[in-house]
């Protein structure tokens, strides 16, 4: 099965990008990396170009994704800009892109609660959009700066939520595709 993981940080060496590497690793399988460098959505340069080359390609990667890992940090008390405006993009595709697509979202943040607002706020971003958002557990990464300091996580009560997460998301993705080849 393919996995797309969708960092909501543009950084290369992002918390938050490392986060969804690592679970799509644990996922298994194909795995697709989002870029989401994409221009800022225009309903004017939409109506007179139709979707620019990086938006297609980020819908075709989702189009053929079985499952979503979304990982954001928290700006503000909310996702990243990058990632809202992905998913505005993603919204204006006639294919539906996230409905019924079963979708894991994490985050990885410095402050104590390891973006748990930013997680809300995305999880209510994705409910326009019909995603089917995992339920939990909650992986939301505290202090990620220490928790990535060899460049992998490694606690193991955030490793034990990641490995639970992704066995939800598989088990999730494989009910899904039975359902749509019946």
């Amino acid at each position: 099965m393919a996995v797309l993981i969708i960092s909501g940080s543009l950084r290369k060496d992002s918390v938050n990008r490392k986060l969804v590497a690592q679970a799509g690793e644990i996922y298994g399988g194909e795995v697709i990396t989002a870029d989401l460098n994409l221009p800022l959505y225009d309903g004017d340069l939409e109506a007179a170009e139709g979707q620019p080359a990086a938006v297609k390609t980020l819908a075709d990667q989702l189009a053929t994704a079985e499952a979503v890992i979304i990982s954001t940090p928290e700006y503000n008390k909310a996702p990243s800009g990058v990632l809202k405006n992905a998913l505005d993009w993603m919204s204006r595709d006639s294919r539906k892109l996230f409905a019924g697509k079963p979708v894991a979202v994490m985050s990885a943040a410095a402050g104590r609660t390891g973006g748990e607002t930013a997680q809300y706020v995305l999880r209510n971003m994705l409910s326009p959009l019909r995603a089917n958002v995992i339920a939990g557990p909650a992986l939301c990464i505290a202090s990620a700066g220490k928790e990535f300091e060899t460049g992998q996580l490694e606690n193991d009560r955030y490793l034990a939520n990641l490995a639970e997460l992704m066995d939800l998301l598989r088990s999730t993705a494989a009910v899904t595709k039975a359902a749509k080849a019946a």
